[in-house]
């Protein structure tokens, strides 16, 4: 098999791997069975899987909705949807549709009764997505905090505790807000572990974090906020939640063991190794090459032809200028590792289809990539330095280009052994 027909293959494999995890018929299955409400039964969803989860949970519904609001990402809504409002927002930096959208969710969702009812889907995207900044907060306070968050290298998790504390709908508020209407909440899950009270900073779930633990983040990181949101910090999280009932229904476990599936179609023994990867891109991506140079040297415990799986989300600490995500890096910085190998590629991709501020999914690299980059008249380590892996990747055609598709449950990363 020529590297290009096998750069393909890992290719087909993750897009049938994000196939299988799309959320319609995990919505349709959290919903079955769930008799009519005796009040009104209202939409909200958010998140970049949201206008999906939403199509899916009306057409479930039939006509039981009695209104509204989805809120994703630009460039993700694939039309309209009766007796709902869709919105196109910001991410991963809220902006002025971000809070004209959430605010639109909670004069919705305003007044409720007992006998009514909230369905709200929640996806990987919605920390962004979903925003109203506490009183004394602003607006560009917020974009601040989230940047520096984004640029420091900390954990999802870590980027959520803080987020919550600063916002009128996360940590639980919007779950007050709606009190004593009910909610029944369906999860796609892009956080490791599946931790409800991180994914999309839990509007609707109880703070898990412990007491401090706001406080200690921003110290580990140098955060600098205002007065305001300093005296925020000391605030005790939402601790219990009577009004939320709660399903998760996808997450990177269901992506990875998909991938396996697809791959043992192909022939390829699969070794899935974790689901839980949280570590810096570039060391990601180092680690992975280092095992395929032992498989290719006949030196490993995996044996050729083999898929070796891996699912999570890594973090990437912005040094320079340039233009890349996450998968990108960790592929670029993997090409260096491979290069010169025969019958090896390795795939990063996110399966919500964007990767970072980029129209890529990601990168799919192999022996040959780094070399191919030299030869287009640009340095591999001086772009890896600059953060740059989106023109450097372009340049040897290793990018990954999906679109939005519908879907957000962490990323996926395969190394191919053929040889």
């Amino acid at each position: 098999m020529s590297a290009r027909d096998l750069k393909s293959e890992a290719v087909d494999i993750f897009k049938e791997a994000v196939a299988a995890v799309l959320p319609d018929k995990a919505v349709r299955r959290a919903l079955a069975g769930r008799g009519k409400a005796e009040g009104r039964r209202l939409l909200v969803a958010i998140g970049k899987a949201a206008w999906q989860m939403a199509a899916s949970a009306c057409e479930a519904l039939r006509g039981e909705i009695d209104g509204g609001v989805v809120i994703t990402k630009y460039g993700h809504a694939r039309g309209e949807i009766p007796r709902v409002r869709v919105f196109e927002a910001g991410h991963p930096v809220p902006d002025g549709n971000t809070y004209a959208a959430t605010e639109a969710a909670l004069a919705l969702t305003d007044g409720l009764t007992p006998p009514d009812e909230v369905i709200f889907l929640v996806s990987g995207g919605g920390s962004a997505l979903f925003e109203k900044p506490r009183e004394g907060v602003s607006a560009g306070d917020m974009a601040d905090l989230n940047r520096a968050l984004l640029e420091c290298g900390a954990s999802i998790n870590e980027i959520n505790t803080i987020r919550k504390r600063f916002s009128r709908v996360k940590g639980g508020r919007f779950a007050s807000h709606c009190a004593p209407g009910r909610i029944y909440q369906i999860i796609l899950s892009d956080v490791l572990g599946d931790r409800p009270d991180s994914i999309a900073s839990g509007p609707a779930c109880a703070d898990a974090s412990g007491p401090g633990e706001a406080a200690r983040i921003t110290r580990r990181y140098n955060l600098r906020l205002s007065p305001v949101m300093a005296r925020y910090l000391e605030d005790e999280p939402f601790e219990a939640i009577v009004n939320v009932e709660t399903a998760v229904t996808g997450s990177v476990r269901e992506l990875c063991r998909a991938a396996g599936e697809a791959a043992s179609r192909r022939g390829c023994h699969p070794y899935h190794l974790t689901t839980t990867l949280d570590c810096e891109a570039r060391e990601a991506g180092r680690f992975a090459a280092a095992l395929a140079r032992e498989i290719s040297g006949g030196a490993s415990a995996f044996a050729a032809p083999c898929a070796v799986i891996l699912g999570g989300e890594t973090v990437v600490r912005l040094r320079g200028g340039g233009v890349g995500g996450r998968n990108q890096e960790l592929a670029l910085a993997g090409a260096e590792g491979i290069r010169g190998l025969r019958g090896t590629v390795l795939l990063s991709g996110g399966s919500d289809g964007t990767d970072g501020p980029t129209d890529a999914a990601g990168g799919v690299v192999d022996g040959r990539t780094w070399d191919e980059i030299r030869e287009s008249g640009a340095d591999p380590a001086k772009l890896l330095e600059d953060n740059d892996s989106y023109h450097a990747l372009k340049r040897a055609r290793s990018l990954i280009v999906t679109g939005p598709t519908g879907t957000n449950v962490n990323d996926l990363i395969l190394l191919l052994v053929r040889r």
